[in-house]
């Protein structure tokens, strides 16, 4: 893949090694539970042992990147995963909601350097959200956990060093 003449860094899904925080929102909890078996299976498929995988829950989407910053900032995970979903109501609270957790999320990731997969649904009623949570749309949930493992893995190529041990356990 690509100029064999250039340095590349190829895709590595290997989940192998690695320690995942996932943040998830309990409002339209039904959602967050699918998503989260999505994003759990997929890791493991992937060589993640299920000890290597730490799970948060917060109220809802809009307090995920609060959670996310203070488990990025300890240093013991190798990526974080996001899981929720806002669904469209009658008022502008939906778009309010979503640019803060968007938004958020990418100020963890900038300022963190830790890879942060986003796995916020956004969608327009409850049916789109089911469909993305493991229905005929896929499941995001193992969707953006692959993500977190490629991001992880070539951030450890290019160099950026892997986190430093947090507290015992």
């Amino acid at each position: 893949m690509g100029d064999p003449r250039v340095r590349s860094f190829p895709a590595d899904r290997n989940a192998q090694g690695l320690r995942f925080a996932i943040v998830v929102a309990r409002f339209n909890h039904p959602i967050s539970v699918r998503l989260l078996r999505g994003a759990t299976e997929a890791l493991e498929e992937r060589g993640a042992r299920s000890d290597d995988i730490e799970v948060a829950w917060v109220p809802g989407a809009f307090e995920i990147p609060q959670a996310a910053r203070a488990l990025a900032e300890t240093g013991r995970y190798d990526a974080i995963l996001t899981l929720g979903s806002v669904i469209r109501g009658g008022t502008p609270h939906f778009d309010y909601v979503c640019i803060g957790v968007t938004d958020g999320v990418r100020e963890v990731m900038r300022d963190t350097g830790c890879p942060v997969a986003f796995g916020v649904l956004t969608t327009d009623d409850i049916d789109q959200a089911l469909d993305r949570a493991g229905g005929k749309e896929g499941n995001k949930g193992a969707e953006i956990a692959l993500a977190a493992v490629e991001m992880a893995r070539l951030l450890r190529a290019v160099g950026q060093p892997a986190p430093a041990a947090g507290p015992a356990q």
